[in-house]
């Protein structure tokens, strides 16, 4: 497990916090450990809100804020209209990060001498993390991955602190699912959003991916489900269907970080 005693400290010398926060496991272990370590008038908790955050994230971050009384700001992030974020190149990330520090570096100054993280662990510096770049841009702090805090940690921290989705699979932004090159929309991203949704309602549990693939989805899962899915195949394709998808494909692969990258196509 990651050392907790350290990372209090860590917020115990940083004064103010803004933390960009999502909900997942990584903010919410730091939303948690700074609020105590802080106090709620020194650490605040910042949810952008999109048309790529799904309503059940949205939900999830709330309902944590509230649990753990973390202080908790929902700010309305503009990355949809960003020509370069809506083109949805493998960069991506870059210009929807570049905009909540935008908006967090902006509170930040509010706030005199606030400093702005984010929940990046050590794992998370071997991966694609286009986005990265604007946390450099923006002076972003990551205590995570400077204290050496793998994804494993984070979640054992998760579950010492009675963190309920200690457990709970990766779940990023919904424009993650649509393939590159694909224009980023609000209707694009809501099909997605609805058939995971759909998907879960049939008792898909674990990682789940509904990439977007234009008249295509295609579905990802963990091997365990794969007779479940198998079992609802028509219900599945029908539901899809009335979302707009002419055709449904279920991976052989199974879930997969990373798939819609070229590399991996």
């Amino acid at each position: 497990m990651g050392n907790r005693v350290a990372l209090e400290a860590w917020f115990g010398q940083a004064g103010k916090v803004l933390l960009g926060y999502s909900g997942g496991v990584d903010s919410a272990v730091l939303a948690v450990v700074g609020t105590r370590a802080l106090g709620p008038d020194r650490m605040t908790a910042v949810l952008g809100r999109s048309a790529s955050l799904a309503d059940a994230q949205l939900e999830q971050a709330r309902a944590l804020a509230e649990r753990f009384d973390i202080t908790l700001l929902e700010v309305d992030t503009a990355e949809l209209g960003d020509p370069d974020y809506r083109a949805n190149r493998p960069d991506r990330c870059y210009f929807c990060k570049r905009e909540l520090w935008d908006r967090l570096g902006a509170l930040a100054a509010e706030r005199g001498d606030a400093i702005v993280v984010d929940g990046t662990n050590a794992d998370d510096l071997r991966e694609h993390r286009p986005g990265a770049r604007a946390g450099l841009e923006h002076a972003v702090r990551s205590p995570l991955a400077e204290l050496g805090w793998t994804k494993a940690a984070v979640r054992d921290a998760a579950r010492a602190l009675g963190i309920p989705i200690w457990d709970a699979p990766s779940a990023p932004c919904l424009a993650s699912r649509i393939q590159y090159g694909l224009e980023v929309t609000p209707e694009r991203l809501r099909q997605v959003e609805l058939a995971e949704q759909f998907l879960r309602t049939l008792g898909v549990t674990g990682d789940l991916r509904v990439r977007h693939h234009g008249s295509r989805a295609r579905i990802e899962v963990i091997p365990e489900m794969f007779a479940l899915l198998a079992d609802h195949r028509s219900s599945i394709d029908a539901a899809l269907a009335d979302l707009g998808f002419a055709a449904v494909t279920i991976d052989p692969a199974g879930y997969r970080r990373g798939s819609l990258l070229p590399i991996a196509s």
